[in-house]
């Protein structure tokens, strides 16, 4: 990997002068639809795991895909700050704990060690940051405060609620549907208390069974959307110039998460670009927890090298919806085992190795990078595998 640069007395005299190579330039990054260059220091903020069960490959989708942006923005000579967090005040989570007889903070670190050791064994690098949810119980409460000081969230029977009329809107939805996710992700947008439907809680009260901290509005507890825009805030700034995350977190979660965030700190866009990681589904429904349809990171690991795994899931375009089979991870071994072997080759050729440069920073674009790469070889192949931490 390319290091940062470090500032130096510049080189006098022509004989100095030596050509350096150069298959990646950060201003060259385009990413979800645009142009994103970077100055210096990008920072990204990935929603991470709630940690009440395993780790599937529909979850390493979303990392191992941030994990490939920070390959490509470090090797183009840019600091990367990944922020990601663990979401361990959450009513499933709590319910989850309970089921097992144990604490839900208690139960959340044991996940959380299981989840992290998935993420080491794919070569996933360690985010700068890993707020917890408990930790940033007071930075939820600054922005329920805040909102309120802005005429973007009212009291009521001890629940503070932002408004979020015209949230889906701005999110390209029309609202009978906006109206079916926000009930299918848990917002409850039939409840009364409410002045829209749209209006979703920064904080809530506490049941006798929920974690409860106090609050200026009574004893409680933080709202999902909540959470994020206050641990996204108070680790990266009032913005971030990526938000990464699974598609179906598109709308309710990232949409709230931005509009709370930028009606506290009146800074716009939260999110310089969106990179939300398209669905993996398995037997024609989405990969997930809630239906049992999993296919178990840990298990892959026993039968397939981790770096084969990797490449399954990177070898397609970031937003693209694709279908879980085993003999898509027999291709991917494959496809792995030739780019070894052309990497292997002597020689190096400037052309390929910035064709294989143009492509990664043509948002994202891996098949590309990988054709060229296998084809070319050499240096162009042993630039692909470690961008992409393939090695």
């Amino acid at each position: 990997m390319a290091p940062h640069p470090v500032p130096s007395s510049g080189v006098l005299g022509a004989a100095g002068r030596v050509a350096e190579p150069g298959a990646l330039r950060s201003a060259d990054l385009r990413l979800a639809g645009g142009p994103l260059p970077v100055l210096g220091t990008a920072r990204i903020y990935t929603c991470g795991i709630t940690p009440y069960d395993v780790t599937h490959l529909g979850h390493a989708a979303t990392f191992v895909w941030a994990d490939a942006l920070r390959g490509v923005l470090a090797t183009a000579g840019v600091e990367v700050v990944i922020s990601r967090n663990v979401t361990d005040v959450d009513d499933v989570l709590t319910r989850a704990a309970e089921a097992r007889g144990k604490h839900y903070d208690e139960f959340a670190l044991s996940q959380e060690f299981l989840f992290e050791r998935d993420m080491d064994a794919l070569h996933v690098h360690r985010p700068a940051m890993t707020p917890r949810a408990r930790a940033y119980v007071p930075h939820v409460q600054q922005l329920a405060a805040a909102l309120l000081v802005a005429g973007r969230a009212y009291v009521r029977e001890g629940h503070v609620f932002f408004r979020g009329a015209g949230i889906h809107a701005r999110a390209g939805l029309d609202r009978a549907d906006a109206l079916e996710l926000a009930e299918a992700y848990g917002d409850m947008p039939a409840d009364p208390l409410r002045d829209d439907p749209f209006d979703v809680p920064i904080w809530r009260p506490s049941g006798e069974h929920d974690p409860a901290w106090p609050s200026p509005w009574g004893w409680g507890r933080p709202g999902w959307h909540a959470e994020c825009a206050a641990m996204a805030a108070a680790t990266l700034g009032s913005s971030v110039d990526v938000l990464v995350g699974g598609e179906d977190l598109a709308f309710p979660h990232h949409a709230y998460q931005a509009a709370m965030v930028e009606a506290a700190v009146s800074v716009g866009p939260f999110a310089r670009r969106m990179l939300h990681v398209g669905e993996v589904s398995q037997g024609g429904s989405k990969m997930a927890k809630s239906t049992g349809n999993l296919t178990l990171v840990a298990d892959l690991l026993e039968t397939a090298p981790a770096a084969a795994i990797r490449l399954m899931l990177l070898d397609r375009r970031w937003f693209e919806r694709w279908e879980y089979r085993p003999e898509l991870l027999e291709a991917a071994t494959g496809k792995l085992h030739d780019l070894y072997a052309a990497a292997s080759r002597p020689g190096a050729s400037e052309a390929a190795e910035q064709e294989v440069g143009a492509a990664l920073l043509d948002d994202l674009d891996v098949p590309r990078a990988l054709a060229v790469a296998t084809e070319a070889g050499g240096a162009a192949g042993r630039l692909l595998i470690r961008v992409l931490s393939l090695g």
